[in-house]
């Protein structure tokens, strides 16, 4: 029995979409790594890409079919989908903007009174 290796992203990417059934895998490694590729190495945005790939096949394979006592509803599950994805996202983005790392700012010395501002400035804020 082939399992999935967790150690790498793309299996981890497979474990984040429920893509662990080795004799049945809806994406393949390759198609897997594309998308590392495309969301910048990012696992969470990887798999939300992905998700967004089965919700699509699946709204449009699948409709909403009724035969005799079977049914399938296609745009439900694409809907769950995507809202994994969505959620999945929201993760990314957190995760990337941590503590507020993302904001900083930069002060321009373009003259000696600005030069001493900027050294008063950084006293004030405990910068050395």
């Amino acid at each position: 029995m082939t399992v999935i290796d967790l150690t790498t992203d793309v299996g981890k990417v497979r474990l984040l979409i429920g893509d662990r059934d080795v004799s049945n895998l809806f994406f393949s490694d390759a198609e897997i790594s594309a998308y590392l590729g495309m969301s910048g190495s990012s696992v969470k945005r990887a798999a939300a890409d992905a998700l967004d790939t089965m919700a699509s096949d699946q709204a449009f394979v699948l409709k909403q079919v009724s035969l005799l006592d079977i049914s399938t509803n296609g745009p439900s599950v694409a809907a769950a989908l995507r809202e994994h994805a969505d959620r999945l996202r929201k993760e990314a983005d957190a995760a990337d903007a941590g503590d507020g790392d993302l904001f900083d700012f930069a002060e321009l010395n373009v003259n000696a009174f600005q030069g001493r501002e900027i050294i008063v400035n950084k006293w004030l804020r405990g910068a050395a």
